[in-house]
């Protein structure tokens, strides 16, 4: 039994956006998506790929195809609110015991468009489901009510999508600190859409081409660097890292590259371990979970356990532990 465990809206969406050559979306086994809240509220607008849980005709929520479960990388389940894996096992019954009028009226409001689904619906179908997949079944936190604001641009209406159309999505940049810090790739960098629904007020270029958006101004910061390992960012460490810490005052900062891979994943790092107080070690695996295909050149991985033993006077992080 592959147990249950609550995800952070910022885990989903970085979950949403991750690509080797194509959208991980458009893998089969990558991401199952299920929206535990009711009919009408799934019609309205639902999570991008995300497909309602299907019921019996007896309201028993019916547990997806086997196989797909037991080979899927992520399972996440969600509904409209429920922030806690601390929810009666016993179903409906049990919770509408000793409830106020107004508890009540919200559980009795399931087969209504109010948007006011039982909390704790995800967490009950989520141990349903754990019996048969690898990794542990992922509630999301807060639910549809907090997910939906924060990521308004993954909301949809489309019930159905083809291999083809998954592989043509525009990926947004992964998160790195919630609302404040993102990292991606030089594409979403210039795309206007992004950095408007991600707020960004400034960027990072850590690649040798020039950006457009944010080209003229004090609040873009152009760090002209091959990819490749001789080649050095130690000496811009400390620039970005001051930087970033005086954008974030004014809003969202990306942090890019030609490809969101190595430059980009580097000059993160070295943020979180010169203004976050982070070890390299915990600096790469943060980032890791962001991204998961993030991998710095080798003299960019040098260039950080340096950073990391001139900023505390001693080396933290042994090569290694970073399962490069």
């Amino acid at each position: 039994m592959a147990g249950i465990a609550l995800c952070e809206p910022r885990r989903l969406y970085n979950i949403l956006n991750q690509y080797r050559r194509f959208p991980r979306l458009s893998e089969p086994n990558y991401l199952c998506l299920l929206d535990a809240r009711t009919q009408c509220e799934y019609n309205d607008s639902h999570i991008i790929t995300a497909r309602r849980i299907e019921q019996s005709p007896t309201g028993e929520y019916l547990v997806p195809d086997y196989e797909e479960l037991r080979c899927v990388r992520y399972c996440v389940v969600y509904d409209y609110e429920t922030s806690s894996l601390d929810c009666c096992d016993n179903g409906k019954e049990e919770k509408e015991e000793g409830n106020s009028p107004s508890e009540t009226a919200k559980t009795d409001s399931d087969s209504s468009c109010s948007q006011d689904a039982e909390e704790g619906t995800a967490v009950r179908h989520a141990r349903s489901l754990e019996w048969f997949t690898r990794h542990p079944v992922l509630v999301l936190r807060g639910g549809y009510k907090h997910f939906s604001p924060c990521y308004h641009f993954l909301r949809t209406q489309k019930l159905f999508w083809i291999p083809q159309e998954l592989n043509d999505l525009q990926l947004y940049p992964v998160e790195i600190l919630e609302g404040k810090l993102y990292m991606g790739n030089f594409k979403q960098a210039c795309d206007k859409k992004i950095q408007k629904d991600l707020n960004i007020k400034a960027q990072v270029n850590i690649s040798e081409e020039p950006a457009t958006l944010f080209a003229e101004g004090d609040n873009y910061l152009h760090i002209s660097v091959p990819d490749a390992i001789e080649a050095d960012l130690f000496s811009s460490f400390a620039t970005i890292s001051h930087f970033i810490d005086a954008q974030l005052e004014h809003g969202a900062v990306l942090v890019f590259s030609k490809l969101g891979i190595s430059r980009s994943s580097t000059a993160t790092m070295a943020y979180l371990i010169h203004s976050h107080q982070f070890s390299l070690k915990k600096a790469w695996n943060y980032v890791l979970e962001c991204k998961m295909n993030m991998m710095p050149h080798w003299g960019f991985v040098k260039q950080l356990l340096d950073w990391e033993t001139k900023l505390y006077g001693v080396t933290l992080t042994d090569f290694s532990e970073l399962n490069y």
